[in-house]
């Protein structure tokens, strides 16, 4: 949490949740999940059919245009609703809704120009940071399965493109040979390898994206952001629920989301380990996340969408790896470090995990074929 919230005291932030509280009177404000982009709360109110909602002061250095971001969330919001309305689901899934101010707005802006929003908070559910084992695999895919169905008949043209080039790993290949370019790396054999590594896959970098250029992966609607932890779980049937945090929903490959996913879950050593030989992507993991998914995702795939989710799954960590290593060399200017060698390490453990991909690249393509 940021200082200034920190300082900013109690009473300011009932003030500011107050502007959303139409049914009920907030009792209180307290600091709410681990998100290192916006600064979030959990708002309780006193007598109201709804108990909590989530408050957030939007990062509009990140996200320049909140405005924008509300419209879009506002949006696909809406058509989920309307979707399952028209077709109810045999299980309980829910999709975030977007409060409005006492005055009927989406947003709220403070007397320091912060940009505020409500969303309705997901009772009686709970999110976790690491996969647990294969049946809650299956589940995570079957959340991100969902989310892309319920979206596939959304034309992605109805949503602003709120971060333009992510996910696009030519153009963060393109700014590497830039930072490269300028910059004299301290010859470590750690720097070296990563050196050598991106240089064996240069062409390789612009595979969906030259897929999509040819007419092969359709422009569809993506998350942007689907982690483990994005997903939440009923706490009393364990099945997931809901796909929450939504500023990133926008046109892209939804091929993007199938990799950052596998990318995320099936890594059991997790992003931050400096132990690397003990890096490996889990097949058995890897199965359960695609068997949850492609039981939804069947009804919109096609059959080049199966083709390239081997490609998908070895991009993402690739493109992970790049961002870490270029941003390394660029004095480490965007992510957050705790030491200065922070950024390599976590570019060798997303290179080892590519590799660890790439050795088992007929078994992944095996599973991928059992399921079709």
């Amino acid at each position: 949490m940021t200082e200034e919230f920190n300082t900013q005291g109690a009473e300011n932030l009932v003030a500011i949740a107050d502007q959303f509280a139409r049914l009920g009177k907030v009792t209180d404000v307290k600091a709410f999940g681990s998100g290192n982009i916006n600064d979030t709360f959990l708002v309780n109110l006193d007598f109201s059919e709804e108990q909590h909602f989530v408050l957030q002061r939007i990062n509009t250095q990140v996200f320049r245009q909140p405005q924008l971001i509300m419209q879009n969330m506002r949006t696909f919001t809406e058509h989920v609703r309307k979707r399952l309305q028209d077709t109810p689901l045999n299980r309980r899934w829910e999709v975030p809704r977007v409060l409005l101010t006492k005055d009927a707005q989406d947003h709220w802006r403070d007397a320091n120009g912060s940009f505020w929003r409500a969303i309705s908070f997901i009772e009686g559910s709970q999110s976790f940071d690491t996969m647990r084992d294969r049946s809650h695999a299956k589940e995570i895919g079957y959340a991100l399965g969902m989310f892309h169905n319920l979206i596939s008949d959304l034309p992605p043209e109805k949503l602003a493109d709120t971060l333009q080039g992510f996910h696009i790993t030519p153009l963060y290949l393109q700014h590497y040979e830039e930072v490269l370019a300028k910059t004299i790396a301290c010859q470590s054999s750690e720097v070296n390898y990563c050196l050598q590594f991106v240089s064996d896959r240069q062409t390789f970098a612009h595979i969906l994206e030259n897929a999509k250029a040819e007419g092969k992966l359709p422009l569809r609607l993506m998350h942007g952001d689907p982690k483990i932890n994005n997903v939440m779980f009923d706490t009393a049937t364990q099945q997931a629920v809901s796909v929450i945090d939504l500023d990133t929903v926008k046109p892209g490959l939804v091929h993007y989301d199938i990799g950052d996913c596998l990318r995320s879950g099936c890594n059991p050593a997790g992003e931050e380990t400096e132990n690397w030989d003990s890096v490996y992507f889990d097949t058995d993991l890897c199965q359960g996340i695609l068997q949850g998914y492609l039981s939804v995702a069947k009804a919109f795939l096609t059959e080049n969408d199966y083709a390239y989710i081997y490609n998908a799954i070895r991009l993402i960590a690739f493109e992970l790896g790049l961002r870490f290593f270029a941003d390394y060399l660029a004095g480490n200017v965007y992510f957050k470090i705790k030491h200065p060698e922070h950024n390599l390490a976590r570019a060798i453990v997303q290179f080892k995990l590519t590799e660890s991909i790439e050795s088992q690249e007929t078994q992944i393509y095996n599973i991928i074929k059992d399921m079709k």
